[in-house]
């Protein structure tokens, strides 16, 4: 069905009766990266830690074996353990590609359906374009910053649609909300 839609952008595939919009997971190159480091800095400190307990240097670089085993070398070790399950968590994360989706506007059926991987199962949501109020940008800029496109909804909480990623720039942010909300003939809100 959405393989005969033309494309319009990266954000998504258009026409008069559809709106498929994709949204990217957890494999990303940052994800991969952070991956990698905690994996790399979980086995060093392993490596320290058995060092320190075996007395002999596992380590390229440094002296751990210099380490008192208690409280040093045995502190090593469970920061070891730490970073090597998060690191089962963060690839577990990469490899299932949390978050990733789609969000489809059927006019024809009159239903949005978002559709997203979750960690042990796919979520699936399907509400009546009817009930859409408004298409809402919300930005918030600082420390944490946010930029999102979400639906608001009659009787319900407001619907994310953007994945979780960078920020987006707020032009383009613009665009999309603008798009979307002339395709589901709604008000766009926020900016």
């Amino acid at each position: 069905m959405s393989a005969d839609l033309p494309k319009i952008s990266s954000a998504g595939s258009i026409n008069e009766k559809f709106l498929e919009q994709k949204i990217e997971g957890s494999r990303k190159t940052s994800n991969y990266v952070i991956g990698s480091m905690v994996v790399i800095g979980g086995v060093g400190f392993l490596l320290a830690s058995l060092s320190s307990y075996q007395g002999k240097d596992f380590l390229p670089i440094g002296h751990p074996a210099t380490l008192i085993f208690v409280p040093q070398g045995l502190l090593m070790g469970i920061y070891g353990v730490a970073a090597i399950l998060l690191a089962i968590y963060l690839w577990t994360l990469i490899a299932v590609n949390f978050g990733a989706g789609i969000n489809l506007f059927n006019k024809e059926k009159g239903t949005l359906t978002v559709s997203r991987r979750g960690l042990f199962k796919k979520i699936e949501l399907e509400i009546p374009l009817k009930e859409v109020k408004a298409v809402k940008l919300e930005v918030r800029d600082g420390i944490n910053p946010l930029r999102r496109i979400t639906l608001r909804i009659k009787g319900r909480r407001d619907i994310p649609l953007s994945g979780v990623s960078q920020p987006k720039p707020l032009v383009q942010l613009e665009q999309e909300g603008a798009q979307l909300a002339r395709f589901l003939d709604v008000n766009l809100e926020g900016l």
